[in-house]
């Protein structure tokens, strides 16, 4: 809500309801010498439920902030129609600031409708000329409003959250994940003709995130997202704004849910590597083709010894035209459909089935793992951890990994058998070295350890998680996205026979978990999966379970 000087809720004096909206038309914001957006257009209008996808970095919340009229846009024009409300990732707090302050700012519109109606039925009962539709208007504006609800919708949304409702209560006291629930509770109870959120599922529980669900299904005004929670997108929009690049640069708007998105994204990649492919042959085969022309000129073209001298000289100049043609037609081909982004490609480890790769015996952590835990881990098998926060579940990970002793029990590993382990945070990194040299500088570890023959290293750029650009940032300029693209090839580069993955879509766009969900399987690796994604937990819901007990203090 607004407690700086830059507004989380903008009214604007235009009737709402069916008329309200915001309509974006070729937007462009320029960062220094970056492009951020380039030629956006997109409508959130009354009842719309707009997704905006696409990796870290594309913009997502740059547009949010043009479409509410925090950031002026470089280009293009933006038309707002009633109110906005504006929940984003970071909440400022100025000192002395309270629960209070954010909640009455919520109730400020509603208050002042219902002060404003008191006024008008005054005046009415009074006969004051104009009465009549003074009181209209108000009682329209409360109307639609819901004034007369306000607080109770507040008081509703703060307990659902789990937020704090003491009005005395200062900002500062609370922690992060507390004020931001304050915040958005107030922003889901005031009544707001458009919604834009940005990554409004951080900080909330299941329970927070099914009334988050129920709310935004039940708003009936437009909305706008920001997520990388998959679920709430299923579960939500009915479009898709796709940030992610594209053959002409230009960002596409896909009708439909979630699976029609990603239906049409992966026909339209499809069409583009294949258009793009057909470009390369093209050249390839001109480039040969004047190759072969310059052989003929040199040699091909020279009769059998004992030919007449007249014979050769009068084939001379075909040669010389032939290749002059096929000169000129690989100079006239363009290759213009741009490269095609990367995709996932996991590499075969070449795991036999049912082949051992690790055994726990009788495992505890005091105070962070309850135990005792058995395990039997083989090629090719799946195991999803579960539990609740606190219970041990990212502590179970790294005990198996070899990053943490057990405080009973024991955990071996067969012989030749390679665990490797992606924690939940990005792993450091030297920030000086780019994702190439970081990249090199792990495979030699492994090859020079002896984990890893220098044969089997998997070249970075084949994992298709990293496009040239990025290959070439230092790991300290890249976004976190990228940051986790790299611990996931760090982990793959060795051909690893199990694979421990602790929340293994933090910082991941929707697209590349899907390419993950399907990546881990179908190896013949054996994978466990520690996780609280929603969607991740339904997508992997046939993989047997190990639930995980509450261990007290400490855990995850």
């Amino acid at each position: 809500m607004n407690l700086t000087p830059t507004p989380e809720a903008t009214s604007l004096p235009v009737e709402a309801g069916g008329s309200a909206h915001v309509r974006a038309e070729d937007v462009t914001v320029t960062r220094g010498s970056r492009r951020v957006l380039n030629d956006v257009s997109v409508t959130v209008s009354a009842r719309a439920r707009v997704a905006v996808v696409g990796e870290n970095g594309r913009g997502k919340t740059t547009l949010l902030h043009v479409l509410a009229g925090l950031v002026a846009p470089d280009g293009g024009t933006v038309h707002r129609a009633g109110t906005i409300g504006l929940a984003r990732q970071e909440l400022a707090v100025p000192d002395g600031a309270t629960v209070g302050a954010l909640t009455s700012e919520a109730l400020t519109a509603s208050l002042a409708a219902l002060a404003a109606l008191d006024g008008a039925t005054l005046a009415l009962a009074a006969g004051d000329p104009g009465a009549d539709d003074r009181y209209a208007a108000a009682l329209d504006t409360a109307t639609r409003l819901d004034a007369w609800d306000a607080e109770r919708r507040v008081d509703v949304a703060l307990e659902a959250l789990g937020a704090c409702a003491d009005r005395e209560r200062t900002l500062a006291t609370l922690s992060v994940g507390q004020r931001y629930r304050v915040r958005l509770a107030c922003l889901l109870g005031a009544h707001h003709d458009v919604l834009l959120l940005d990554e409004p599922t951080n900080h909330l529980d299941a329970d927070g995130l099914d009334f988050l669900t129920r709310r935004l299904r039940e708003h009936d005004g437009g909305l706008a997202v920001v997520s990388h929670d998959r679920a709430l997108l299923r579960d939500v929009a009915d479009r898709f704004l796709d940030l992610d690049p594209t053959r002409d640069g230009r960002p596409r708007l896909y009708a439909g849910g979630y699976d029609a998105w990603q239906d049409a994204r992966r026909r339209d990649r499809e069409r583009w590597e294949q258009d793009h492919e057909e470009q390369l042959a093209e050249h390839r085969r001109l480039k040969d083709a004047v190759s072969k022309a310059r052989d003929r000129l040199s040699t091909g073209w020279r009769p059998e010894k004992g030919t007449g001298k007249h014979q050769r000289q009068s084939r001379a100049p075909g040669v010389v035209q032939a290749l002059k043609r096929q000169q000129d037609a690989l100079e006239a081909h363009r290759i213009d459909v741009p490269e095609p982004p990367v995709a996932l490609r996991w590499p075969d480890p070449g795991v036999r089935p049912r082949a051992p790769q690790l055994r726990a015996h009788g495992v505890a952590v005091d105070g962070r793992l309850a135990g005792p835990v058995d395990l039997s881990v083989d090629g090719g098998d799946r195991l999803l951890v579960t539990g609740p926060n606190g219970a041990g579940k990212s502590t179970l990970l790294a005990v198996l990994g070899g990053a943490l002793a057990p405080t009973d029990g024991a955990v071996r590993t067969a012989r030749g058998a390679r665990v490797v382990r992606v924690t939940q945070e990005t792993a450091g990194q030297d920030p000086a070295l780019t994702a190439r040299e970081a990249y090199a500088l792990h495979v030699g570890r492994l090859v020079a350890g002896g984990a890893l023959r220098d044969a089997e290293a998997v070249p970075l750029g084949a994992l298709g998680l990293l496009d040239s650009e990025a290959l070439r940032t230092p790991v300290g300029r890249m976004s976190q996205g990228q940051r986790r693209r790299l611990d996931l090839a760090l982990a793959l580069a060795g051909r690893p026979g199990l694979i421990l993955l602790d929340e293994p879509t933090n910082h991941l766009s929707s697209a590349l978990v899907d390419e993950l969900t399907e990546a881990i399987r179908g190896t013949s690796a054996a994978v466990v999966v520690a996780t609280h994604d929603r969607q991740l937990l339904r997508d992997l819901a046939d993989w047997p379970r190990l639930e995980v007990g509450t261990a007290g203090e400490g855990g995850e």
